[in-house]
């Protein structure tokens, strides 16, 4: 953003140099990109649907934010970022994802720090994958709003899922939700992801507590809806 305001920044490695301004900023006048971490919700969504097909346009796609696009074309998503284009110096497109069969897949490394935030919604996506998910490098996740790692782990079990906990990760055997009631334990990512677990559950799921997600996603519920899922 400040290099589309006329700043003089150069980037080499992992030290960002600033010239001093020859002028003043020139004024900014721009339209914020969608979150992808709101995006991940509805994408996983379509996801564990079998025929279903979203696009979630105007968003984000700083590559060191798509992690989630790049490990769900993996497990096998159709997925396609369409009309790319930069904003204010940020790269936006409209990301279209088409469901098809999950497979399971290891997640660690630098794609950790490239997906975050997406772990719960990445978490319920591997829950209805084909094989065991392992996710590694990851310990960052137990300081988050809650403990992402033994919440997740522990929530999951709730609905029946074998997963296993690991200092840094965790592990998810795909096929083995079942249904019934969790709770959502104060995190809004954590009661968005555990609702879209009844979106293929042979058994339907009740979040408690949910309305946390009304942190960063109000309308979440709306949106579902609108997409044709149950939501009470």
């Amino acid at each position: 953003m400040l290099a589309a305001m006329g700043a003089e920044i150069r980037a080499e490695g992992l030290t960002v140099k600033v010239a001093p301004l020859r002028r003043p900023l020139a004024p900014l006048r721009m339209t914020l990109p969608g979150d992808i971490s709101s995006a991940a919700f509805l994408l996983v969504a379509a996801a564990l649907v079998p025929g279903s097909e979203i696009c979630v346009c105007d968003v984000g796609v700083n590559p060191t934010r798509t992690g989630i696009i790049d490990v769900l074309r993996e497990m096998g998503a159709r997925i396609t970022v369409e009309n790319p284009r930069v904003a204010a110096g940020e790269p936006v497109g409209d990301i279209r994802l088409v469901a098809a069969p999950l497979q399971a897949v290891r997640v660690g490394g630098d794609t950790v720090v490239r997906m975050i935030d997406e772990f719960p919604v990445f978490a319920v996506a591997a829950c209805f994958a084909s094989g065991v998910t392992e996710v590694r490098d990851a310990e960052e996740l137990r300081y988050k709003e809650t403990d992402r790692i033994s919440v997740l782990c522990g929530e999951l079990k709730a609905l029946g899922v074998r997963v296993t906990e690991r200092r840094d990760g965790f592990t998810i055997e795909g096929g083995t939700l079942a249904g019934g009631a969790c709770d959502a334990r104060g995190d809004h990512r954590l009661a968005m992801s555990l609702a879209l677990a009844g979106l293929s559950a042979p058994s339907p799921v009740t979040v408690h507590h949910a309305e946390i997600l009304n942190e960063s996603f109000p309308d979440f519920a709306g949106q579902l809806k609108g997409l044709g899922a149950t939501v009470r």
